[in-house]
């Protein structure tokens, strides 16, 4: 039998097809961790490096979930939200790509970062083995049971477990409480989970939902339910819905056609030939978020009323079989690629988005091991813990207190459609997408350590970094992959620090702590920010803090006067020694001018950075931009002052990097 592993160190393997206990390789504490998200690569990483022996079971092809699964338009929401390893990891695509930091990157080359992570002598890695069973005594997991698809068994003991799975297949199997689908707004007090009927995403009024038209006795075309309308708010295990984030390419010489897949049937898409009937000015951004990568490449999501996402096709993905899992992730790959054979060939389409479509094609050197299509259905959510904390609205909304706090989250909370049903409007009956909720949460917020651990009565020894405890709009906003890398890290550093304790009664500060002095793991200095709220701040007045979009953290500052003397001045600490590359934060608006005046070191400079020359992208639009390399002496201290001849001035963080 043959087993896909990454690890040269993994030596144990040929015990493997004799179905035998894995033993400790090691004398320390043992940690397990299963699942291939990102959080995976963090999760083991942090772990081995704070003295565990660490087994990675993943049981995909690839390694990193929707990190290297296509997801290269990195949702953010706010970019002081990451933090250690993975603030790391999006500056060593930066350091790939020639930038501080990179949020747009190919799957291939986050594969190649997330893999190095796990080049450690006290890391494991096996690919292709499926959680069976989980054997307990008490509220302690003593080992769990995996097998492969060519019949091999194994068994893994360990003191700790880290399940990092999308699915949460180790914190099910290990009786641990938790939920499918949306509660119903009492249940928290909340806004907006359950059945919501609102506007984006969503089809105009009047498209008819039947095969012929206005004959209800026709059918319903492909895609809707008989779902009926429910109060707004109202609970139900319907799940959002998944869909592939698409990596194609219009280099002609790294180009695969896209060819007619299996089960092919044009009548699943009658629906949207329906939407095209509606819309005078078709354009491809109404139709997908068609998103340019590096590498002539790009991330491809849904958009408007019908798109990627194959809605309501999902719902008992969370609790099926693997079997069954495999059948609803083949018909979601036979839909996506349908959908785009569809607008390459179907006379119906309208010409500017055929023609556009068609540039396109699967790319040469991503998937390799997948024929070019992506290892990855985006699993949006499946199942969420029921732990010792459960993350609801309130503090997405920074309504909340959280001390145990183990990192941040900041997108807005995010549900995509759960149900394509038959509604009536003014006595007429058109089809209409539910479940889709956009809500901002204005700035970024900590995420509770209680959530990444499940109740103390049902076990002492599983952390969940993916599947954690939150309801179902509140897991809307934490559920990105910057903030999966950061639960990952958590956890790894809470199962090192556990041994053959209890998850629960980790000292909390202590994770803390190293996220403040030592964030990457690696004994470096750690990053020096000087933000609008910092003491190290003068000349405040004059200024105007602004909330809003764009700002590094939660504001920025605002001199709407041109002029010199605007007074602001950042310190530089007295702490700093040694040699620092100095980064200041700018936005994509703002005045055309901004002048960084910097005395330090005993010298003087400045830097003008010209707006327009800046290469704003992705989500925030807002980018460090390098003032220049200082070498700082403790006790010295020195200043930058910023000015502009124009009004507009923007003032947001600086940040020295020791080098």
């Amino acid at each position: 039998m043959k087993t896909n592993c990454v690890n040269k160190h993994f030596l144990t393997v040929c015990c493997l097809a004799l179905g035998l206990v894995l033993a400790s390789c090691g004398k320390g504490n043992e940690v397990c961790v299963y699942g291939g998200s990102s959080a995976c690569v963090t999760a083991a990483y942090s772990a081995a490096v704070n003295g565990s022996d660490v087994t990675l079971i993943c049981p995909d092809v690839t390694i990193g979930g929707m990190t290297t699964g296509g997801l290269g338009q990195t949702d953010i929401g706010n970019k002081q939200a990451v933090i250690g390893l993975a603030r790391q990891f999006y500056r060593k695509l930066g350091e790939h790509y020639g930038r501080f930091e990179q949020w747009l990157f190919e799957p291939h080359v986050a594969e190649d970062i997330l893999l190095q992570y796990l080049d450690h002598p006290r890391i494991k890695v096996m690919q292709g083995w499926y959680l069976e069973s989980v054997e307990k005594e008490g509220t302690r997991i003593k080992s769990i049971t995996c097998v492969d698809r060519k019949g091999g068994r194994v068994t893994i003991k360990a003191d700790q477990f880290i399940d990092c799975s999308y699915e949460g297949d180790l914190m099910a199997k290990a009786g641990v409480s938790y939920t499918v689908g949306r509660e119903d707004n009492s249940v928290y007090g909340e806004t907006w989970n359950g059945f919501q009927l609102l506007d984006q995403h969503q089809f105009k009024d009047g498209i008819d939902p039947f095969v012929v038209k206005g004959d209800p006795s026709s059918g319903l075309l492909w895609g809707i339910s008989e779902a009926v309308r429910k109060p707004d708010g109202t609970g139900d295990d319907c799940v959002q819905a998944y869909n592939y984030r698409i990596c194609l390419t219009d280099d002609p010489d790294n180009q695969i056609p896209i060819e007619k897949p299996e089960n092919y049937d044009p009548s699943r898409y009658e629906l949207l030939t329906r939407v095209f009937e509606a819309d005078p000015n078709p354009h491809i951004q109404k139709y997908f978020i068609w998103s340019d990568m590096p590498g002539r490449k790009t991330d491809i999501n849904n958009r408007g009323p019908f798109s990627t996402d194959m809605i309501g096709m999902n719902h008992n993905y969370p609790e099926a079989s693997w079997d069954e899992r495999d059948a609803i992730i083949k018909a979601h790959k036979d839909y996506t690629l349908g959908l785009l054979y569809f607008y390459m060939t179907d006379p119906r389409v309208p010409s500017v988005l055929q023609d556009e479509v068609r540039r396109w094609g699967l790319p040469k050197d991503e998937y390799v091991r997948t024929g070019h299509w992506t290892h990855q259905l985006y699993i949006r959510e499946c199942r969420r813990l029921v732990g010792e904390y459960v993350a609801t609205q309130a503090d997405c909304e920074g309504k909340t207190t959280v001390e145990d706090g183990i990192g941040f989250a900041a997108y807005g909370m995010d549900s995509h459609n759960c149900e394509r049903l038959v509604v009536e409007i003014d006595g007429k009956l058109m089809v209409k997408n539910e479940g889709d909720v956009q809500k901002g949460v204005g700035q970024p917020y900590p995420v509770s350590y209680r959530s990444l651990t499940p109740k103390r009565e049902e076990c002492v020894n599983l952390l969940v970094p993916v599947c954690l405890s939150a309801s179902h709009i509140a897991y809307g906003s934490i559920r990105m992959e910057p903030v999966f890398l950061g639960m990952g890290q958590t956890c790894g550093l809470a199962a090192a620090f556990a041994r053959k304790g209890s998850v629960q009664d980790v000292d909390v500060a202590r994770i803390q702590e190293i996220y403040a002095t030592n964030p990457c793991l690696d004994g470096r200095e750690p990053d020096t920010l000087i933000d609008e709220d910092s003491e190290y701040i003068e000349g405040k007045d004059g200024w105007t803090v602004v909330y809003g979009r764009g700002a590094y953290g939660k504001t920025y500052l605002l001199y709407e006067d041109g002029g010199a003397d605007n007074g602001l001045v950042y310190r530089i600490p007295d702490s700093l020694d040694g040699e620092y590359s100095v980064y200041a934060y700018q936005q994509e608006y703002g005045c055309p001018v901004t002048r960084y005046e910097i005395e330090a070191a005993g010298k003087t400079s400045s830097v003008d950075v010209e707006r327009a020359s800046l290469h704003f992208e992705g989500q925030t639009r807002g980018e460090w931009v390098k003032l220049g390399d200082f070498n700082l002496k403790e006790g010295a201290g020195g200043r930058i002052r910023l000015s502009s001849d124009e009004p507009g001035l923007h003032a947001d963080g600086i940040i020295f990097v020791k080098n």
